[in-house]
């Protein structure tokens, strides 16, 4: 049987396979490169710890405010979220509201009781005043009439 071409000779002292000369002259340059480039590490690994101490790494510091980016946005998306159910919420108590004191007008007209005190008509003016201003405040009067969502005119200007 012919031995490979190819096939590593044994090193005398058995320790590691013989290779061609020219072989082995390049697995001595990866070596040595390997050797310098493990320093070359070792070193600017020195260097940034000097340059950047109590963990103040660049790159994580980037990662970080990425992260606190996207959880921003999705905050933000969940904010909008609340508002608008807010903003439904608000909208059918009004509704409920406005319902209930007609109800209560004719009920008390038809039993004969005298109407409504002037507190309680003084507190419904007081709230319609109340809405009305915030209204004015935070809602921009539209061209078309159409009016805007308030709690998400009050949040685009915040954020």
């Amino acid at each position: 049987m012919k031995p490979y071409l190819h096939q590593p000779m044994a090193d005398p002292s058995g320790r590691r396979p013989r290779h061609h000369p020219s072989v082995n002259d390049i697995l001595s340059t990866l070596a040595d490169g390997s050797a310098a480039l493990a320093d070359v590490q070792r070193r600017l690994d020195l260097e940034f710890r000097a340059s950047y101490p109590d963990h103040a790494n660049p790159v994580k510091l980037v990662a970080r405010v990425k992260r606190v980016q996207e959880e921003a946005a999705a905050l933000k998306e969940v904010c909008r979220d609340l508002l608008t159910q807010k903003q439904e919420l608000i909208d059918r108590i009004h509704v409920s509201l406005v319902a209930q004191r007609g109800t209560t007008q004719r009920l008390l007209a038809a039993s004969g009781m005298p109407p409504l005190s002037e507190a309680d008509e003084a507190a419904h003016s007081s709230l319609n005043v109340v809405i009305d201003e915030w209204t004015a405040h935070v809602r921009p009067i539209t061209g078309e009439g159409k009016e805007k969502d308030t709690n998400q005119i009050l949040f685009s200007t915040v954020i």
